[in-house]
C-alpha cells in the first residue's frame, strides 16, 4: 500500500482583501414604485470582483482579472 499523497496546490488563492466575498449588494434605502429595495453592486477593487488572486511565483502575486 502506498502512502497518501497531498493534492497539488492550486494556482489561484482567495483574495486577501475581500476573503473571497468579492461582490456585495448595498441597499440605498427606500423602495421603488414596485416596492423593491434599491440596491447597487460593489466589487472588490483589488480582485475586480473575482474573489481570487493568481500566484505567479513564490514571491509575487497577481490579481486575477
Amino acid at each position: 500500500m502506498t502512502a497518501p499523497t497531498s493534492a497539488p496546490q492550486s494556482l489561484t488563492r482567495v483574495c486577501p482583501d475581500c476573503d473571497g466575498f468579492a461582490s456585495v449588494k448595498v441597499t440605498l434605502g427606500g423602495r421603488d414604485c414596485n416596492n423593491h429595495l434599491r440596491t447597487v453592486t460593489a466589487h472588490c477593487p483589488a480582485c475586480h470582483g473575482t474573489g481570487t488572486v493568481r500566484r505567479l511565483r513564490a514571491s509575487a502575486w497577481e490579481v486575477a482579472a
